[in-house]
Order: C-alpha cells, then sequence, then structure tokens
C-alpha cells in the first residue's frame, strides 16, 4: 500500500514538473533513457487526458518493456490511448495485438472486444465502398462467438443489426441502381440476389417490384426466341409479388404489368 502511495505522488510529481517545465522538458524526456520516468509520466498524461503525449511516451516504451513486467500495462493503455484520440484503425490493430501477447491476461476478453469495436468505428458511410463494414461484421461475430456470454454481447447485437441494415441498403441501392439506367437484365439478376440473401429486408416489396418491372421490359425486349419464357417468368413473378404484398403501394403498377404479359402471352399462342 505504501509503494502505491509513493508510486501515485511520484507520478503526480512527474506530470506537475513537465506542465511546468513545458514542451522542452516533455522533448527531452522522449529522447532520454530514463524508460522509468517515461513510464510514469506516459500514465500521467494518459490519467490527465493528455493521449496524444502519452500515446508518443507508450510508443517509445513497448520496445524496451517487450517480455518486462509493465509490458501489458504499457500494451493496454498504448490502445486505450489511441482509441481515445479516435485513431481506431491502429488502436484496433494494438487490441487485437494484446489478444495475441497476453492471452490469459484478465483483459484478454475486453481487448477482444474492444478490436472488434474499432473495426465497427472504422465502417464507412453506405454511400461508399463497404469493405470495411464487412470486415466489422465479421470481427463483431467472431467476438460473439467465442465469447457468448460477454456482457457485451448485448451491444455487439446491436452494433451488427447496424451494419447489416448499412449493408442491405447499399446492395439495394447498386441493384435499383442498373434499373435506373435501364439495364434492366443486370437489375433483375441483382434484384433477385438482394431478396435471397436478406428476406428480411426492409426494402423487400420495392425490391421485388422493380424486379418484376425490370423483369417485363427485359423480356419486352427479347428475341422472339426468349420473349415467351421471359413473359412468364413475369407472371410467376407477379404472383409471388400479390401473394406477399396484396396491398401494397405498387399493386396497380403490377397489376398493368401482368396484364400486358398475359396479353403478350396470348399473342403468342394465337400467332402459333
Amino acid at each position: 500500500m505504501q509503494t502505491m502511495k509513493k508510486s501515485a505522488i511520484y507520478a503526480i510529481s512527474v506530470l506537475s514538473i513537465l506542465l511546468l517545465t513545458g514542451c522542452s522538458n516533455y522533448n527531452k524526456l522522449l529522447k532520454s533513457n530514463d524508460y522509468d520516468a517515461k513510464y510514469t509520466a506516459a500514465l500521467a498524461y494518459y490519467n490527465e487526458n493528455s493521449y496524444s503525449k502519452a500515446i508518443q511516451l507508450f510508443e517509445n516504451l513497448t520496445m524496451h518493456y517487450r517480455g518486462k513486467e509493465n509490458a501489458e500495462n504499457i500494451s493496454w493503455y498504448y490502445a486505450q490511448a489511441l482509441m481515445k484520440e479516435a485513431d481506431y484503425y491502429t488502436a484496433g490493430y494494438q487490441f487485437q495485438r494484446f489478444t495475441r501477447q497476453f492471452p490469459y491476461s484478465e483483459r484478454a476478453e475486453e481487448a477482444a472486444y474492444l478490436a472488434a469495436y474499432c473495426k465497427y468505428q472504422e465502417s464507412s458511410p453506405y454511400t461508399l465502398d463497404q469493405s470495411s463494414t464487412k470486415e466489422a461484421v465479421k470481427a463483431l461475430e467472431s467476438f460473439a462467438e467465442r465469447y457468448p456470454q460477454s456482457v457485451h454481447v448485448p451491444e455487439v447485437n446491436g452494433y451488427l443489426d447496424e451494419l447489416r441494415d448499412k449493408l442491405m441498403l447499399k446492395e439495394y441501392e447498386i441493384a435499383i441502381g442498373y434499373y435506373t439506367i435501364e439495364a434492366y437484365h443486370a437489375a433483375y439478376i441483382s434484384l433477385q440476389n438482394y431478396i435471397n440473401q436478406y428476406p428480411e429486408s426492409n426494402y423487400r416489396e420495392d425490391a421485388m417490384f422493380y424486379m418484376l418491372s425490370a423483369g417485363y421490359e427485359y423480356a419486352a425486349n427479347s428475341t422472339e426466341s426468349k420473349i415467351k419464357e421471359r413473359m412468364q417468368q413475369v407472371v410467376n413473378d407477379f404472383d409471388k409479388f400479390a401473394t406477399s404484398f396484396s396491398n401494397s403501394k405498387y399493386i396497380g403498377k403490377a397489376q398493368e404489368i401482368y396484364t400486358k404479359s398475359r396479353a403478350t402471352l396470348a399473342k403468342l399462342e394465337q400467332s402459333k
């Protein structure tokens, strides 16, 4: 207990001196070989929320203390300081590194969670490429599988719902983009894949209608040998849509597509 009090007093003294003497002494400390003073100062800066200065000192200490008594503390607070500075990429890497270097630490589970959380923070807005979002989903799922009893599982599930919604919206907009530029075959395939991949999507009704519409446009512009088969598929798609969404806001337009498709099929039968 007496030793802890002395360490705390020493830490406060070190920080007080550094704050009073300004950057000059801080830079001298960075260049010095007094690693004990650096370690004490790094923790003091961290506790005073001076994370950028703490980070530089922790970086400086990492190699020196590898395999030594304070190595775990340095690794932990270094990652924490990076996260508090919103450097989520580097923080996530350091938390992952912590779990590898100290797998039996009482902080290992928390480090694994924070590594996944940093991935979540790195997820791009849905308008951009979603590679980072897919990586975040993978990391969060991996954490939940490894620590199913963790207190963090409910919030992990919340993050997963948010990220999956983002991926669903991104995939939907890509598919609708094909429809907008009248690339109807690509739109039909993309929307069909979307519906199969995300059966619970909030955009399912829209996706099924635009798939129906894209299918009709694609069939109407098909070669004579293919038009019958494709118009029959439109009729089938209408039946599925009308069964799933009989009160849809699109039902009138869907009925028109169905009527035109049936009329085309009837003409084809008469021309035989």
